[in-house]
C-alpha cells in the first residue's frame, strides 16, 4: 500500500538530501515545496518578502502537490513530502488530507541542532548546490527558529514514524 512520508525538520536540517535519498531508496515520488515556490512565484516576490503573500502561494502549491500524491497513490507509488512542516498543525493538516484519502502518513523526524543548522544554511548560500533554493539570512532563519514546533515523540513514533539524526 502507498504511503506519505512527512520529511519534518527546521531551516538547514537536511530535509530535502534526505528526502532525495529516501524516495530514490523506496521508488517514491518527492515533493519539495522549493522547488516549486522558487520557479513559480520567486520572480514576482516583493521586496522585502512578506508572510502573507508567501504562505497563499505555498497553500496553493500543497493543494496541487496533494492533488498529484492522490494520483500517484491510485498507481501505487508511495510519496515524500519536503514541505516543511515546521509547525504542528501543518503536520496535522497532512495527516488528514492522508487519513480522508485513505492513506498512511508516516512522519520523518530530521533532528539536527540549532548550531549544525545555521552553519548549514551559510554553507548552502555560499556554494548554492542542488538543494540550494534562495539566500537564507540569519533574520530569515531566526524567524523560522521562532515558528519551529518540533515533533512531540508520539506524533513521529505514529504509523512507524522515525527520528533521523542526518
Amino acid at each position: 500500500m502507498p504511503k506519505v512520508i512527512l520529511v519534518v525538520g527546521c531551516t538547514g536540517a537536511g530535509k530535502t538530501t534526505y528526502a532525495r535519498k529516501l524516495a530514490d531508496e523506496l521508488g517514491a515520488l518527492r515533493f519539495s515545496i522549493d522547488e516549486w515556490m522558487v520557479p513559480l512565484f520567486g520572480p514576482d516576490q516583493p521586496d522585502p518578502i512578506r508572510f502573507d503573500w508567501m504562505i497563499e502561494r505555498v497553500n496553493r502549491c500543497e493543494a496541487m502537490i496533494f492533488a498529484m500524491v492522490r494520483q500517484a497513490a491510485t498507481r501505487g507509488l508511495s510519496a515524500v513530502l519536503d514541505l516543511g512542516f515546521t509547525q504542528k498543525e501543518h503536520r496535522e493538516k497532512f495527516r488528514q488530507l492522508c487519513a480522508d484519502a485513505g492513506l498512511d502518513a508516516i512522519v520523518h523526524f530530521v533532528d539536527v541542532p540549532r548550531e549544525t543548522r545555521w552553519q548549514r544554511v551559510q554553507d548552502r548560500n555560499i556554494r548554492q548546490g542542488e538543494t540550494y533554493a534562495m539566500q537564507v539570512d540569519r533574520s530569515m532563519f531566526d524567524f523560522m527558529e521562532q515558528m519551529w514546533e518540533p515533533p512531540t515523540q508520539d506524533e513521529w513514533e505514529a504509523g512507524g514514524g522515525c527520528r533521523i539524526a542526518f
